[in-house]
């Protein structure tokens, strides 16, 4: 037997065109994310030009909150006027009323819009699939379309000029329900087969696992609910009609009306308006983007 040779041939390899180009690639890239950012930093100055202007708004003086060129930074702090706020209007009242409708509808919503989700995500019944489309579905029936059939609602339950007639109102929220919902899917369905294998009630399984798990989509919840209802004009102008009822968008509108020349006070119950809001986000912001992130992924 004869032994085969099998030759090769080497075949060049060109050592400069890939290592000249990754440099190139790398520098590209660097680029198009510095211009990214960027993008992204004007984007934020220019939401928050606005905010920024406001707040140097509430300390300037009447004279100087319109003057033209715009003073971005005033020549003086003018602090009086978070003094003079208090003593020219019951800004208390309007915060104690916004901040305990705030609280208690955000209570509310949240406790009503997890436990009717765990009922449609987890329990099985004739009908629930229609039943959850059918209220989902007035998400996108405009209030308007029924406001004058509860105003006669709640003045037939003489609940009108009451706080309770906004709390009865937005207890409940179809968004809340739908939020929950989605984020209980992503919850293994095995941790509740074990827990009712373990004896462990419905009731049991919602309280001991469900909202353990759900804290980002609580959190979520809660902050929505808590700025929408803050920041409510409409449904307090409509039911609250008594001065020491008024909430703080209720009371910064009569207050506007009072003092239209005073726009450095106008620009300091703004700001009053906004700052808790804004504290909360700051504060809840990572549990926020959390939940809104995980909300509706399988896995």
């Amino acid at each position: 037997m004869t032994a085969t040779r099998f030759t090769t041939t080497p075949v060049p390899v060109s050592i400069t065109g890939p290592a000249n180009s990754a440099p190139g690639r790398r520098v590209t890239s660097c680029g198009w994310r510095l211009a990214g950012y960027l993008g992204l930093a004007l984007a934020v100055a220019a939401l928050l030009l606005p905010f920024y202007w406001m707040v140097m708004s509430s300390l300037k003086t009447n004279s100087d909150v319109f003057t033209i060129p715009i003073k971005w930074i005033p020549d003086t702090l003018v602090w009086r006027n978070y003094v003079d706020i208090w003593q020219r209007s019951d800004m208390t009242t309007w915060l104690k009323n916004t901040l305990l409708l705030s609280v208690v509808v955000t209570m509310l919503q949240v406790f009503t819009g997890s436990f009717a989700a765990y009922g449609f995500a987890r329990i099985r019944f004739p009908g629930r699939n229609l039943l959850f489309l059918a209220y989902i579905g007035t998400i996108a029936v405009p209030w308007q379309s029924y406001m004058i059939p509860q105003f006669i609602l709640m003045s037939k339950l003489h609940l009108s000029d009451t706080l309770w007639a906004i709390v009865a109102l937005q207890a409940f929220g179809a968004f809340g329900v739908f939020l929950m919902k989605q984020f209980y899917e992503t919850i293994p369905e095995e941790l509740s087969e074990s827990a009712r294998v373990d004896g462990l009630s419905e009731f049991g399984i919602y309280r001991r696992i469900m909202l353990p798990l759900s804290r980002p989509a609580l959190a979520s919840l809660t902050l929505l609910t808590f700025v929408t209802t803050w920041n409510d004009y409409l449904g307090p102008l409509i039911y609250l009609r008594s001065p020491e009822l008024r909430t703080i968008q209720l009371g910064l509108r009569t207050f506007i009306t009072q003092y239209n020349a005073e726009y450095a006070l106008i620009m300091t119950g703004s700001v009053l308006s906004v700052l808790p809001v804004a504290v909360i986000f700051l504060l809840g912001q990572r549990h926020f983007v959390e939940g809104i992130a995980t909300t509706g992924l399988k896995g």
